[in-house]
């Protein structure tokens, strides 16, 4: 099988302003920050495929404290699967948009 070629992105030059996407942990807390609730399968468009592991993250490495809320809502065939919807409690916010700042920050590091 071959191997696709490495393509060398160049730097933007001085001045320039970079627009990278935010990473996933940063776009989920986003969402959270601004009021928004997620369950695994509302977390796919905001390209999380795993949303327990990015709450674990953002939960023990960041000590965050999440509401959740355990619901059934119906799968792909109609039959009932259980899901848990994560919520950001208010008292939450001050800390992650600290969080969200610098998960950018490091971002535009990069």
């Amino acid at each position: 099988m071959k191997k696709s070629p490495h393509y060398q992105q160049s730097s933007p030059s001085q001045g320039q302003a970079t627009t990278e996407a935010p990473s996933k942990i940063a776009r989920i807390l986003e969402h959270l920050v601004t009021g928004g609730t997620l369950n695994r399968f509302d977390a796919e468009p905001l390209g999380d495929h795993c949303l327990n592991s990015t709450i674990a993250i953002l939960a023990n490495l960041h000590s965050l404290n999440f509401k959740r809320a355990p619901e059934k809502i119906p799968n792909r065939w109609g039959k009932p699967c259980r899901v848990v919807r994560y919520s950001l409690p208010e008292v939450e916010h001050s800390r992650a948009l600290s969080i969200l700042a610098t998960l950018k920050r490091k971002t535009r590091e990069e």
